[in-house]
């Protein structure tokens, strides 16, 4: 398989953004106050950094094959660190995922975009995967903030 430069400039833009997801991830990981956060940083973090591969392979000429069935959103049961109150590092620990929310927002926003941009059905299918992926990073952190009363 060979990209258009058009092609080849956003999975390098795709790739910047998982960068600074695969940073953010390990950055907020040594903040986070509670383990079962810091858990699902480095988790997540993990998973960003499969995505950086994904798209280096694409660049190098392959399209590794992917799960488009992705659950893990949906069988992320965290349990809850925080009680009803108010603590400073509740509050801390409370940014950090809403933060990430936010950014995994835009991240599939772009994924959700750019998928249309490729004239190769197996780089569709991946950026498709991966933004579902993105979604899951989402609704895992946001049940994170459910069971510890932040949302």
């Amino acid at each position: 398989m060979i990209l258009t430069e058009k092609e080849t400039a956003v999975i390098q833009e795709l790739q910047t953004q998982e960068q600074s997801c695969i940073e953010k991830y390990g950055k907020y990981a040594s903040q986070a106050q509670d383990t079962e956060l810091r858990n699902l940083f480095h988790t997540l973090q993990k998973s960003e950094q499969k995505h950086y591969d994904s798209l280096r392979q694409v660049l190098s000429g392959s399209v590794p094959s992917c799960n488009c069935n992705d659950s893990s959103g949906k069988n992320y049961n965290p349990s809850a660190t925080y009680s009803a109150g108010e603590t400073e590092a509740k509050r801390s620990d409370c940014f950090l995922a809403t933060d990430c929310i936010g950014t995994e927002k835009m991240v599939s926003s772009e994924y959700n975009s750019d998928v249309f941009r490729f004239a190769d059905s197996d780089v569709r299918k991946l950026l498709a995967d991966i933004q579902v992926e993105e979604q899951n990073h989402a609704e895992m952190l946001y049940k994170y903030k459910t069971v510890n009363g932040m949302a």
